[in-house]
């Protein structure tokens, strides 16, 4: 009750005669059978209510009593939506309206509700009162977008800032610390030589080593070939005279019987 007597916006809504929501016959068994979705006809009503009450909603930034006498008349034609709802669905269609506005003029017909967006907005525009200032519904928004950006971009200034803060150098310490800098560095040169240098005689003498491996096979298939040569000479020479042998006997053993 007390908020009634606070809003401003009461004659408003007591001129709206108490209208009972569409019975569903279904709605005894609690099957919803309403889409959450708003229908094209639903949707120009609200504008149709929005552009009623623009010049008021011009005037005023606490414009909840407004969005309660938008919901209001929406109920008297027959449509159920809550002020919240009413509020952000024109929210939307305003950020949609702006996005059309980049578009050509052939293509801003894909959002249906262009026109009456156009007027709604254009009328606020040509109002004298209004005159050098953009629609205070194009600029909530804009002021609401712009204070999310703001805040993230003082956060990301205080991390720069801290990031960037001057630090406090000694000018002996900093000589000192540059001092032993270089003198790791040195050290760290002088052992990755050292490394290197010792890699590389590793490799000379397995170079080397492999070399005398090669050179001792080598020397010992000679020798092993020369072995097999003498050894087969012998064994033709033995087997040469073995058989001069077995001839002997038998021409010995002929002239015997003859």
């Amino acid at each position: 009750m007390e908020h009634h007597r606070l809003n401003p916006y009461r004659p408003v809504l007591d001129a709206v005669p108490a209208v009972a929501a569409p019975q569903d016959p279904d709605a005894s068994s609690g099957v919803d059978q309403r889409l959450p979705q708003w229908s094209h006809e639903e949707t120009r009503e609200l504008l149709s209510v929005r552009a009623q009450l623009d010049k008021s909603f011009s005037e005023t930034k606490r414009n909840k009593p407004l969005w309660e006498a938008t919901s209001s008349l929406l109920l008297r034609k027959g449509f159920s939506r809550t002020p919240d709802q009413c509020k952000s669905k024109w929210k939307n269609l305003v950020t949609r309206f702006k996005g059309s506005e980049s578009l050509m003029e052939g293509e801003k017909q894909q959002f249906p509700f262009y026109e009456e967006m156009r007027r709604i907005l254009s009328d606020r525009a040509a109002t004298p009162s209004e005159k050098g200032k953009r629609p205070v519904q194009v600029r909530e928004l804009e002021e609401e977008e712009s204070g999310k950006a703001g805040k993230k971009k003082r956060k990301l200034d205080d991390q720069v800032a801290v990031a960037r803060k001057p630090m406090a150098i000694n000018a002996p310490a900093m000589r000192e610390f540059m001092r032993r800098l270089m003198e790791t560095e040195a050290r760290w040169l002088e052992a990755a030589e050292s490394r290197e240098s010792a890699r590389l005689a590793e490799e000379e003498e397995w170079r080397r080593l492999m070399q005398a491996l090669r050179a001792e096979r080598a020397e010992m298939e000679r020798r092993w070939r020369a072995s097999e040569e003498e050894r087969r000479t012998r064994e033709e020479a033995r087997s040469e005279r073995r058989h001069q042998l077995i001839m002997a006997i038998l021409d010995k053993l002929i002239a015997q019987k003859d």
